[in-house]
């Protein structure tokens, strides 16, 4: 089976969300044929270089999301010679038809963007009827925009130049002027117009890639997206194009990533609200369209369902995380240092490392022999130094004794692997106050340690009933539950025992690398048999290239019901070269 891969800001980059993920997934199912068809982040990542691809990854393609500039390689460039003749080859203007079509398309897209989602709190069912109606003509706006845009930039190129057209900023400042948008986005300022439709343009620069031709996207039996969002552009257009099923895994949900984000970034209002209006309208198609979402987890799998993911599309698949690395710990006798908390992680805000110390000042007062082991690196940039520093202050104020409170990194003399991280002590603490999928809490299950957890993300589908698990910013619930543990060797042996037999029942790379074999051969059986051309005859045999059904006389049968995808987009009919 050959598999179209589609990452976003990850594989197969050396730095990058789902990277290792990737490498597991696709190294495991070597029985596979993968292309790799990958979006970049920064400059930086690309300068970072790949990671070590396996011989079953059959070709890869890239482009940059972080470039402003048209003339990025990899962009589509205008089709026919006579196209190429009168833009240059660059497509950096339209002519009158294309403007005209791209002012359409554009306008049904950030017309859907700009419409306000009215509130449910208060409304009568004839409200609700008429905002739910309201909402679907809006999607549908959104559906005909996009792949409108889609098919012009295939057809003519320019994609990019034209989303930072002054046409495109007063198509969008009219949107935003139009009855019935939010009172946030009508109060837009040039200066909010410009910045949304550059976010805009990197958004929606996977509709202006070369990759959408028989020997790429259309050769592929079928598209896998990592992710939600920019990721999954591909997998829609490969769709709705050639008719290739679309699977959709996301272990982070972009929306919620998105609206994380935006708090801290230096934006406006109506930017953060056109952001968000347009991640949300994205998410929605890409989960309309998918033929199967695989959440990491029932935290992600709600915000799915909230965005309108179908519940009978939904499958949760646990990411797979290698136990072997943990074996030895998880099999010793060894419970770490008794009176010893361990935490493990990323050092940031979010893991709320200031309410630990102040829970582990109420630990002290009642265990005076107890220590606090902090293993991580801060988050890159200035913002992670600035906190790291923080809580060494803190902890210095709150614990003159030195041997008190330790900051320590892995790959020192005191922790030089992961695994001997969880060793140091008795106790796993997990104190975040924002969390997805909680990996270091999955590591130290596999450790066999007993665990502490703040109820945040998916900490309790993920611990199930072998850890303790208390509120968050709550200092004192956060100290009484660590006590209770250090005060009783037998509980923790108990716990630590049930969470590395949960852990290895459903958090193993195994049991992650058989379900998606499962789902690929799923996908592929009720998937309508697409109609090829057939290799040629140098090319030699190629085993079940050809389906059965092509050897039936007359049409193929296509899918029932209104859903069903364009085989073929209007730029591929014998008449499409009329530019």
């Amino acid at each position: 089976m050959r598999i179209g891969l589609l990452t976003d800001g990850g594989y197969p980059y050396a730095t990058g969300e789902s990277r290792l993920w990737c490498d597991r997934l696709v190294r495991g199912l070597a029985q596979h044929e993968f292309d790799l068809f990958a979006l970049s982040r920064s400059a930086e990542q690309e300068a970072a270089g790949w990671v070590r691809l396996p011989p079953q990854v059959a070709g890869v393609r890239t482009a940059p999301l972080w470039n402003a500039d048209g003339d990025t390689l990899g962009l589509h460039a205008p089709r026919g010679p006579l196209a190429r003749l009168l833009t240059g080859g660059g497509a950096r203007t339209y002519a009158r038809r294309e403007r005209r079509r791209f002012a359409a398309h554009f306008a049904d897209l950030v017309a859907s963007v700009c419409a306000a989602a009215a509130p449910e709190r208060g409304r009568t069912d004839a409200g609700r009827t008429e905002g739910g109606a309201a909402s679907r003509l809006a999607d549908e706006r959104f559906t005909r925009g996009l792949y409108g845009l889609a098919e012009l930039a295939w057809e003519h190129g320019g994609l990019p130049a034209a989303l930072r057209s002054e046409t495109a900023v007063r198509i969008l400042e009219a949107a935003c002027r139009a009855p019935g948008t939010g009172r946030t986005v009508q109060t837009a300022t040039v200066t909010d117009l410009l910045a949304f439709t550059a976010e805009l343009d990197r958004v929606l620069r996977p509709l202006s890639l070369d990759w959408y031709e028989e020997d790429g996207l259309g050769a592929v039996d079928l598209c896998h997206a990592t992710a939600g969002g920019a990721a999954a552009l591909p997998g829609l257009l490969a769709k709705r194009f050639f008719g290739v099923p679309l699977l959709v895994t996301e272990h982070a949900v972009r929306v919620r990533a998105h609206y994380l984000a935006s708090g801290g970034a230096p934006v406006s209002a109506p930017v953060r609200a056109l952001l968000a209006n347009l991640h949300g309208r994205l998410a929605t198609e890409v989960y309309r369209q998918a033929d199967l979402i695989t959440p990491g987890n029932t935290h992600a799998r709600r915000w799915q369902e909230r965005c309108g993911a179908d519940p009978a599309k939904l499958r949760t698949v646990y990411p797979g995380m290698e136990a072997a690395r943990f074996a030895a710990l998880g099999e010793s006798e060894d419970d770490g240092g008794p009176d010893t908390l361990v935490w493990v992680g990323r050092i940031e805000p979010a893991k709320d490392l200031i309410g630990l110390l102040h829970a582990f000042a109420e630990v002290r007062l009642a265990e005076p022999d107890a220590r606090l082991r902090i293993i991580g690196v801060p988050a890159p940039g200035p913002a992670g130094a600035a906190y790291l520093a923080r809580c060494r202050a803190l902890a210095a104020q709150l614990f003159p004794e030195a041997d008190a409170v330790g900051f320590e990194e892995i790959g020192g003399p005191e922790v030089p692997e992961l695994a001997q991280a969880y060793a140091a002590g008795g106790v796993v603490v997990l104190s975040s106050v924002v969390e997805g999928f909680p990996i270091s809490l999955v590591e130290a299950m596999f450790c066999g340690r007993a665990t502490v957890s703040t109820d945040v993300g998916a900490v309790v589908e993920v611990i199930g009933g072998t850890g303790l698990v208390v509120p968050p910013r709550n200092p004192r619930a956060l100290a009484d539950a660590c006590v209770a543990l250090l005060r009783d060797p037998e509980r923790r042996a108990r716990l630590g025992a049930a969470a590395r037999a949960r852990a290895l029942e459903l958090f193993t790379v195994e049991q992650n690398l058989a379900a998606f074999h499962g789902i690929y051969l799923e996908l592929i059986v009720r998937a309508p048999v697409r109609e090829r051309p057939h290799p040629a005859p140098h090319d030699g045999p190629r085993p079940f290239a050809t389906p059965p059904e092509a050897h039936v006389l007359g049409h193929w049968p296509e899918p029932a019901g209104p859903e069903r995808a364009d085989r073929t987009p209007s730029w591929a009919g014998a008449g499409s070269g009329d530019a």
